[in-house]
Formats: structure tokens, C-alpha cells, sequence
């Protein structure tokens, strides 16, 4: 299974306001494992830059002068897409906005049926807590220091990490699916999924760990779960 973990920046809230994607960073999995393969590009908005936009992801006027516009890379991006599930925090917002690139590039949009959204992943696992990037940051132990300001290239990385602890923790698949796997990671047969820097803390509180203690007591010293204590 192929999934495009995705983020965008833009110059504002609404491209039927005129506003414009400046930046787009994806991320690719495969079997819930990173390959190592991303995609990455600055966009000229051909528009000047909001100073409220500006504060958020800080690309100005300047840096964005010389690069392509939206229609020059249209279908780099959708090849690197393919048809990968795209996974992407506030799946909506991201959507009108690539949807819009595409139909004034006049290439093919894409489904709202492929797009993944963590925040209503994160919303109905964790009813009433702070859904956002920052806050899933800090409830999962990853970290997210070098996110200063919004990058689309990093907060995707970022939200590849949180969507994974989201569906249950990274699951590697063991070697089983090499040759799926050497397709799409450019040739890096080798690649591994770097090792947490530092382990999550226990999820079991220690009365549930005395409560399973008193339990497996009470199958004897036989019991299977005593091997495992």
C-alpha cells in the first residue's frame, strides 16, 4: 500500500479569493514505512505575498520570483502522486488548493475520496484534545524543534511520524515485501526506518500492571503469562 504524506503552503486562506500554493512537501510510504523518497518544490504565486502569510511560513516575494510556476510543475507532482492515498492534516484545505492548481494548470484534479485527514483521525480518537500538529507532537514524543516556522517539506516528515502512532505505532513489515519496496525508494534497496530517539513512555499505569500481576497468580505457576512476566 502506497501513501503520500502531503503538506502545502500558500498566501492565504482561499484560492477562490485569489490565493496561491508557494510550497509543496510529500512524503512517501509504503506499507507504512518510509521509503526515503520525497518531493519537494517552491512555487511562484505570480501574486505578492500577505504579510499575515508571510509571518506563518516566511517565503517572500524575493525567494518565490525565480521559481516555476504551479502550470511548469503540475506534472511532476502529479507523477509523483500517482495513485498513492494522500494523507494530509486538515485534508479539505489542501485539497481545494491542489485542485484549484490543477484545474488552472488544466490537468486532472483529484478525488476529495483519496485524501486521508489526520486531524479527523486525531478529533474522533482523542474526543475534546488539541488536534493540531503541535499538540499530536507532544502527545506522541516526536519531535518537532526545527519547526520554527510551517515548511511543507518538513511537516510532512513531521506528520508522517504522528500519522503513524496515530494507527497504531511505526510497523515495519519485516523484510516481506523487499521488492514492493525497492520500486519506489530510488534505488536505496538498504534504506531502514531510522530508530526512535528516544523510547515513548509506558501506556500501562501501574495499577493495570499490578491487576494483570494478581491475575496471571491466579492461573498457577504454569500459566503461559508467567513465562512472559
Amino acid at each position: 500500500m502506497r501513501e503520500i504524506v502531503l503538506d502545502t503552503e500558500t498566501t492565504g486562506l482561499d484560492p477562490n479569493e485569489g490565493d496561491r500554493i508557494v510550497e509543496i512537501g510529500a512524503v512517501e510510504l509504503w506499507q507504512h514505512v518510509p521509503t526515503g523518497r520525497t518531493y519537494h518544490q517552491y512555487i511562484n504565486p505570480e501574486r505578492a505575498m500577505p504579510a499575515e502569510a508571510f509571518e506563518v511560513h516566511g517565503l517572500g516575494d524575493d525567494f518565490l520570483r525565480d521559481k516555476p510556476v504551479f502550470a511548469k510543475i503540475a506534472q511532476d507532482f502529479l507523477d509523483f502522486v500517482s495513485d498513492g492515498t494522500l494523507v494530509i492534516h486538515n485534508a479539505a484545505f489542501d485539497m481545494k488548493f491542489l485542485n484549484a492548481e490543477l484545474k488552472w494548470a488544466q490537468k486532472p484534479t483529484l478525488p476529495d475520496s483519496r485524501a486521508l485527514d489526520t486531524l479527523a483521525i486525531a478529533r474522533k480518537k482523542f474526543p475534546g484534545s488539541p488536534a493540531s500538529l503541535d499538540a499530536l507532537c507532544r502527545r506522541f514524543g516526536v519531535d518537532n524543534s526545527a519547526r520554527e516556522k510551517h515548511g511543507a517539506l518538513l511537516d510532512s516528515e513531521i506528520l508522517a511520524e504522528v500519522y503513524l502512532e496515530l494507527i497504531g505505532g511505526r510497523q515495519p513489515d519485516f523484510g516481506l515485501s523487499t521488492s514492493a519496496g525497492a520500486d519506489v525508494s530510488s534505488g536505496d534497496s538498504g534504506w531502514r526506518a531510522y530508530p526512535r530517539k528516544s523510547p515513548l513512555p509506558s501506556r500501562i499505569t501501574p495499577s493495570e500492571a499490578e491487576a494483570h500481576d494478581a491475575f496471571v497468580a491466579e492461573l498457577g505457576e504454569n500459566a503461559l503469562w508467567a513465562k512472559y512476566r
